[in-house]
């Protein structure tokens, strides 16, 4: 991750900036006014974060509530300095139908906001983003570790717990009706 020298931005500046040409193959996401140029993830990782979102996207289909993002969907986090960051995958409740949904950046926090550790990934940063993301609001936040295998669940003021591999991971009261294996997060289909 690197900090690209740059004056300090508003989220604003940063959406055009971050769409001009020469950015077009890269990703960034704003840190307290300051761009940071990030590293792209390996396939294992996008193979982890799509498999979230496809479980996640079927459960809103069923459900007839809410919807998925990823990719990296930035929403501001922060204000004055301004941060935005780029979850792995977002759930969220608050549209109804499709032009609800903000074209740009969003400033509505999730339900649920995944992230998936990288190799690259230190507890540091990890630790900073959960944060960020709990304090914007999101009602929990879910670290996927593919080396290990587990899910640790982290809610705001309360202590995170680890959800295991063979074990199943539910909702809560943010998505009541959720639940899956943990290992569903980490197979190939048919698996």
């Amino acid at each position: 991750m690197a900090t690209v020298a740059t004056k300090p931005m508003t989220a604003e500046e940063f959406y055009e900036w971050s769409d001009r040409p020469e950015n077009e193959d890269k990703l960034f996401e704003l840190e307290r006014g300051e761009i940071i140029e990030l590293s792209r993830a390996g396939r294992r990782h996008g193979l982890v974060c799509a498999n979230v979102a496809g479980i996640l996207g079927n459960f809103a289909s069923r459900r007839k509530h809410g919807y998925v993002c990823s990719n990296h969907t930035p929403v501001v986090v922060e204000r004055n300095p301004d941060s935005v960051r780029g979850p792995d995958v977002l759930y969220f409740d608050d549209a109804k139908k499709f032009e609800d949904v903000d074209e740009k950046y969003g400033e509505t926090p999730p339900l649920l906001a995944v992230e998936v550790l990288s190799p690259n990934d230190t507890v540091g940063k990890m630790n900073r983003r959960i944060r960020e993301q709990l304090l914007f609001g999101a009602r929990v936040v879910w670290l996927l570790d593919p080396e290990a295998r587990n899910v640790t669940v982290y809610r705001l003021g309360q202590d995170y717990g680890v959800v295991e591999e063979a074990e199943e991971l539910d909702g809560g009261d943010v998505l009541p009706d959720f639940r899956c294996k943990v290992a569903e997060f980490f197979n190939l289909p048919g698996q």
